[in-house]
């Protein structure tokens, strides 16, 4: 009964130090205020969606991705297009813009870096190409070979160029079925290196974000030149491909978190086919040297080598990011949603290194100290119970204070996060 009374002390303890703070910076909503920045078709009350945050600093903890206000979501190439890479994954789409316009409507700045325009302008172009066959070549070709016809290889400008159009016109159709409004942006590197227009896009995001429309930015894949195979991402990001687009307009927009889908689960300590291979949960600047990377995706630019490059330069320009599949039929779902709520989905990017074990590592040690005891004999776990009950008892003081600098310590970083859950702890 020894820790039950230590428990109920700290808690008590805990309440007469926070209380009064908490009623001190406990927030007023008026109802003009609420007016003026709910989403009326929205169901879910405006308080689930925390206030803007300073930006500058990315979270340290998967646990304070609740709080993020404005999200970058970034579609791989493979999360988009079909296993045949011709033409869209129509289910996965529409799942991932339920997801966003669901997270749209708690209030929150969704934008969304998509690629898919040359898979669908391949789809178009094929298409096309066979129709416009005389039929005199079809017939004299025989049935037999009618079958085995292939198509010219097809130029990745020109299958952007036809792609664009439907592509956004898919967006715009899916998002109309939850009262959004979608806009196309379409750029490229000399937009962030030019001042003017770097400036000019800027404004025209915001502008979009403060009318509740959600952004859809692509890099404009019928204009751009092939991409340097050998440019590092060096002081000012190279858009060479939408990973590094979406990393530097996330940290142009100060966006609080930078989620990118693609079709692996995370990042891997080795390429995710070999046997050994173990998925990271946090991973950390200093610790690249311990993966190993493999090849590009199927039909993406880049690869996880890039997505690591370019979330690293995001995070050290204050944007916490998460890598997670796109592409999982069980998680595909609710992928975007279960990020958000700080669920340990994909691998999340930390510039804070805890200093002791992880909760996972603490779990595991607690499973594997708790069947060793249940092989124990009952004297011998009720000389261990005994021990800790002392060891408890005998540095009670010592446990209660450091337990106070803790919650000093809470209230003073985090006051208005406090009062802001408050309701709930009641």
């Amino acid at each position: 009964m020894l820790w039950k009374a230590g428990l109920i002390h700290c808690f008590t303890s805990a309440l007469s130090k926070i209380g009064p703070q908490v009623t001190k910076c406990w927030p007023i909503y008026r109802p003009a205020s609420i007016k003026r920045f709910a989403r009326h078709w929205s169901n879910v009350p405006f308080l689930t969606v925390p206030p803007r945050r300073t930006p500058g600093k990315p979270f340290a903890h998967r646990s304070d991705l609740k709080q993020a206000k404005r999200i970058v979501v970034k579609l791989g190439s493979a999360v988009v297009t079909r296993g045949d890479e011709c033409g869209l994954a129509l289910g996965r789409l529409a799942s991932i813009v339920e997801q966003v316009s669901v997270l749209q409507n708690q209030g929150r700045e969704m934008m969304i870096v998509t690629s898919g325009a040359v898979a669908f302008g391949k789809q178009r172009l094929r298409h096309e190409i066979l129709l416009s066959q005389s039929v005199r070549q079809a017939l004299h070709s025989g049935q037999n070979q009618l079958k085995d016809m292939t198509v010219p290889v097809l130029e990745a400008r020109a299958c952007a160029a036809a792609g664009q159009s439907g592509l956004m016109a898919l967006y715009e159709a899916m998002f109309t079925q939850y009262s959004i409004c979608a806009a196309q942006i379409l750029v490229t590197n000399l937009d962030f290196h030019d001042e003017q227009k770097r400036r000019n896009l800027s404004s025209t995001l915001h502008e979009l974000l403060r009318m509740n429309i959600v952004p859809i930015i692509n890099t404009n894949d019928a204009v751009v030149p092939p991409p340097e195979p050998n440019s590092d991402l060096q002081g000012v990001i190279s858009i060479k491909d939408n990973d590094s687009l979406a990393a530097r307009l996330a940290v142009e927009m100060r966006a609080d978190m930078l989620i990118v889908l693609s079709d692996v689960e995370g990042l891997f300590d080795s390429p995710p086919g070999l046997d050994d291979a173990k998925l990271i949960d946090t991973f950390y600047p200093g610790d690249q040297k311990s993966v190993t990377f493999g090849t590009k995706s199927r039909v993406g630019l880049g690869g996880m080598e890039a997505k690591v490059k370019a979330a690293l330069w995001a995070l050290q320009g204050g944007t916490s990011v998460v890598i997670a599949s796109g592409t999982h039929p069980k998680v595909t779902g609710h992928v975007i949603n279960d990020i958000v709520e700080g669920k340990k989905v994909g691998t999340f990017f930390s510039e804070v290194k805890p200093a002791g074990p992880t909760i996972e590592q603490q779990a595991e040690m607690a499973r594997a100290d708790g069947r060793v005891m249940a092989s124990l004999q009952p004297d011998q776990r009720a000389d261990i119970i005994h021990r800790l009950a002392d060891l408890l008892t005998d540095n009670r003081d010592e446990i209660l204070k450091a337990n106070e600098r803790d919650m000093e310590k809470a209230v003073t970083l985090g006051q208005s996060k406090i009062s802001y859950f408050w309701p709930y702890y009641l």
